[in-house]
C-alpha cells in the first residue's frame, strides 16, 4: 500500500543536453535548471573562444561530461591521447558528473587499429567483464573520480552472453566502483526491438524486471529522450519529446531508484529551448508524484 509523505518530496536535479543552437538563449534565459550536459569531445580543443559559453554557463549551473568516444569496452585498451584530453578537461571545468557508455568502438583489422566511430554493443560475458572493468577503472584512477556508465541501445546482440545486461552492470559497479547512468529510453527501444510480436505490451514489463534487477545505490543518473518507431525498427535517434511509454518506465525508474539526478537528451531536429524546458518541467513533476506514492524497501 502507498505511503502518505507528511509533505512534498522533493524533486530530483533536473538537466537538459545544451547543444550549440542553444547556447545565447540559455545564457540570456538562464532557465532554472539544476545542471546541463555537453559532449565531452566537443570541449576537448582547449581554446578559449571555445569553452568560452561552457565555463560562463557553469557559473550557473552544474556541468555534466558525457562522452561518447573513450571505448570503455574495447580489448585494446583505453587511447592515451583521448584520456589525456578528457582528464585536461575535467580539471578545467570541475563537472558534477562524467559518464560514458558501456560499448567499444576501437579494435584490430587486418593488423590496423580501426575506430567505427559508432557505439557497438558488448558481449554479456565474464570476459567482456574483465575487460570494461580494466579500462574503467584506468579512467576512474587518472581522472580521480568515478565515472558513470550507460546502458546503450544496441540493435545486435553477442550470441556467447552467459549474463544479463543488468546483472553485468551490476557486476561493473560493485567491482569498480563506477555508478550507473541508466537510460531508461534505451531500455524502452531495446525492448520494443526485442519483442516484435505484442510488442508494446511486453516492453514496459521487460524494462520494470530490468531496473528492478539493478540496486538503487549503484545509480547515479537517468536519461530520457525520443526514439523514432519506423514499424519494423525503433530508432534511438534523440529527435522527438519523451514518448507516453518511456515516461510510464521513468515513473518505475523513480519509485526504485529515488530522487535521482535526470536529464533531457535531445540531439536531432533540435526544437526551441522551451520545449526541452517543457519536457524538464514534465519530468519534475512525473518524479514529484512518483515520490510521493513511493512504497520504500524493506529493510534487509
Amino acid at each position: 500500500m502507498p505511503t502518505v509523505p507528511t509533505h512534498e518530496a522533493a524533486a530530483p536535479a533536473l538537466g537538459i543536453g545544451w547543444r550549440a543552437p542553444h547556447q545565447r538563449a540559455l545564457l540570456e534565459q538562464r532557465p532554472a535548471l539544476d545542471f546541463i550536459e555537453v559532449h565531452a569531445e566537443n570541449f576537448f580543443a582547449p581554446h578559449a573562444a571555445l569553452r568560452a559559453p561552457l565555463l560562463k554557463a557553469r557559473e550557473s549551473y552544474g556541468l555534466s561530461l558525457h562522452g561518447v568516444g573513450l571505448s570503455l569496452g574495447s580489448a585494446e585498451g583505453i587511447d592515451p591521447w583521448h584520456l589525456d584530453r578528457l582528464a585536461e578537461l575535467v580539471a578545467a571545468t570541475e563537472p558534477r558528473f562524467v559518464s560514458e557508455h558501456a560499448s567499444f568502438a576501437r579494435g584490430t583489422w587486418r593488423g590496423r587499429a580501426v575506430h567505427a566511430a559508432d557505439l557497438l554493443p558488448l558481449p554479456f560475458t565474464h570476459a567482456a567483464l574483465a575487460v570494461l572493468c580494466a579500462n574503467v577503472q584506468r579512467v576512474q584512477d587518472r581522472l580521480r573520480r568515478p565515472i558513470a556508465v550507460e546502458n546503450l541501445s544496441a540493435y545486435v546482440h553477442w550470441p556467447e552472453a552467459d549474463m544479463t545486461e543488468a546483472d553485468f552492470l551490476a557486476a561493473l559497479s560493485r567491482r569498480t566502483g563506477c555508478r550507473l547512468l541508466v537510460d531508461v529510453n534505451n531500455l524502452v527501444v531495446n525492448a520494443l526491438n526485442g519483442r516484435r510480436a505484442g510488442r508494446v505490451e511486453a516492453a514496459l514489463p521487460a524494462v520494470r524486471a530490468w531496473l528492478d534487477a539493478i540496486p538503487p545505490a549503484c545509480v547515479a543518473e537517468l536519461h530520457l529522450a525520443g526514439h523514432q518507431d519506423r514499424g519494423d525498427l525503433v530508432i534511438d535517434d534523440h529527435g522527438s519529446r519523451v514518448s507516453p511509454l518511456v515516461w510510464q518506465a521513468y515513473r518505475h525508474a523513480v519509485a526504485r531508484f529515488g530522487a535521482v539526478p535526470t536529464l533531457i537528451e535531445w540531439d536531432t531536429d533540435l526544437p526551441a529551448l522551451a520545449v526541452l524546458l517543457d519536457e524538464a518541467d514534465h519530468a519534475r513533476a512525473l518524479a514529484i508524484d512518483a515520490l510521493n506514492t513511493r512504497v520504500p524497501e524493506p529493510c534487509a
